[in-house]
């Protein structure tokens, strides 16, 4: 198959934090002024499905809630937790996955590359920006500013029409099956699935790469 475009996702797909979570983490209990309980990697294995990108604090709350009510501390305010958490981290603390810049790379020798995240623009242009992604793409789409995001075909739709491809002729790259699958298969775009070393379940992506290291070899076939 050979595409005239490559779009795509952006967190967990193209980068990752770098930031010290634990240290924030900590911090977050010191600036409301109560004794730490839990860990990051409980919080992040409480919370509910993809983030919700206009509540992140919300969204983090939920998480803190139940972390809480596992470690019987219900008097800690978890949105204030997850407030101070957020203050905490800086979205700057990003840097490229292995061969993310190798694919896109070979993205920009096969065609138009373009950027879909879910999240709104205040906050995903800072990693744009630290990434420097801006100057070697032909379009970014933050769906976080749109009435729908993934998996609504709607920003599928607007990126296709920045670059100029037809959905037929575009790969989307992505590692949420839920999100990044689904809403390209909605839209008609071929999707390229980030597996990390599980099955697909219900999901048939075209190509499953365990990291962007597999994408050249899809984009040679």
């Amino acid at each position: 198959m050979t595409f005239e475009a490559v779009v795509f996702d952006l967190d967990n797909t193209l980068c990752r934090r770098t930031g010290d979570v634990d240290t924030a983490y900590r911090r977050a209990f010191d600036l409301v002024g109560a004794e730490p309980f839990g860990a990051p990697e409980e919080l992040w294995a409480a919370l509910d499905g993809p983030p919700d990108p206009d509540d992140r604090t919300g969204y983090l709350g939920a998480g803190f809630a139940r972390v809480a009510a596992r470690h019987g501390r219900s008097e800690v305010d978890p949105i204030a937790l997850a407030a101070a958490l957020l203050d905490g981290i800086d979205d700057a603390d990003v840097e490229f996955l292995p061969c993310a810049e190798r694919a896109l790379r070979a993205s920009r020798a096969a065609g138009e590359v373009g950027i879909l995240t879910n999240g709104p623009e205040r906050r995903q242009r800072t990693k744009i920006d630290a990434l420097g992604l801006e100057s070697g793409t032909d379009a970014i789409v933050y769906a976080g500013d749109l009435s729908r995001r993934k998996p609504h075909v709607d920003p599928f739709e607007a990126i296709l029409s920045e670059l100029g491809v037809p959905a037929d002729r575009a790969l989307y790259v992505g590692d949420s099956l839920g999100y990044d699958v689904a809403g390209a298969h909605n839209a008609g775009l071929y999707a390229a699935w980030l597996s990390g070393g599980d099955g697909p379940g219900e999901y048939t992506p075209e190509y499953v790469l365990e990291s962007l290291c597999d994408l050249e070899a899809v984009l040679a076939e």
